[in-house]
């Protein structure tokens, strides 16, 4: 019997990308666990996009190519947060397969210059030629290369009180999708102990927001409620991480359990 050989669809754009450009806002659930079967179905759940949280947690590199493959046809898009901001690590994770890169301690433009060319090829950026994984991941019709070229989003965080006084030339670096305030690390930063309720801080975020805004960068922190992201929307933001899968069982271990009176016992997780 003749074989037939399967042929997977091309894909055109990046939908996290493309719903940012509409002025609509995207959430991302964070993986923090080394398991493909929770990313896999966290990736179906309604999500717009992973957040692969390989700088806080034990994710390796190895299970970040994992889930891109276990996640392929799923709605939301992966995206991974490496442990550092160098032109090597953001390579790896985006040949793993990822379609956004989200770099930390992003506190000087020069860091901002490194970050936008780990994401883009030459002569735009920096990014050595090896996608065979992630080709596979994103068969484009017009060839990895120009589709990445196109649909891998730049993501920096800044949460640092030296990124903020740098604010205004990190923001207008080229190439920089998102800027992503981490603000707990930002308050410790401020010498708040991760106050987030501070004026301090409210007076760091605006200047971030009034920087973003001035060199068209989408703007991203986390959103851990509706109440909250509601009112960061307001503010401009559109760019939302969600929880932690642990955060999400417990939340919905509370609604079985609260009513009879089995509360647990310790809290964790927090914002970036």
């Amino acid at each position: 019997m003749k074989r037939k050989n399967l042929q997977v669809s091309p894909v055109a754009k990046n939908p996290v990308k493309e719903l940012l450009k509409k002025g609509q806002s995207v959430i991302g659930i964070t993986i923090g666990v080394n398991n493909v079967e929770v990313a896999a179905q966290a990736a179906a759940l309604g999500f717009d996009f992973l957040w692969l949280e390989m700088e806080h947690t034990p994710v390796s590199l190895e299970t970040v190519r994992n889930v891109v493959l276990a996640t392929r046809g799923l709605p939301a898009v992966p995206f991974a947060r490496p442990p550092v901001n160098e032109l090597w690590m953001g390579k790896r994770v985006l040949d793993c397969g990822v379609l956004g890169v989200i770099f930390p301690f992003t506190s000087t433009p020069e860091l901002a210059r490194q970050a936008a060319n780990a994401g883009h090829y030459p002569p735009q950026g920096l990014r050595g030629s090896g996608a065979d994984l992630a080709a596979f991941r994103w068969p484009a019709a017009e060839g990895y290369y120009d589709f990445a070229d196109k649909n891998v989003m730049v993501v920096i965080v800044i949460e640092t009180a030296t990124a903020v006084a740098n604010i205004d030339e990190i923001a207008a670096v080229p190439g920089i999708d998102v800027l992503f305030i981490g603000t707990s690390d930002l308050a410790f930063s401020l010498g708040l102990r991760g106050n987030q309720n501070h004026p301090r801080l409210e007076e760091a975020v605006a200047k971030i927001v009034a920087a973003g805004k001035k060199n068209g960068k989408f703007l991203g922190r986390p959103g851990r409620t509706v109440e909250d992201i509601k009112r960061f929307q307001k503010q401009g933001f559109q760019f939302f991480q969600a929880g932690t899968e642990c955060d999400f069982v417990a939340a919905g271990a509370a609604q079985l359990l609260n009513p009879f009176g089995k509360k647990r016992s310790f809290a964790w997780g927090g914002a970036v």
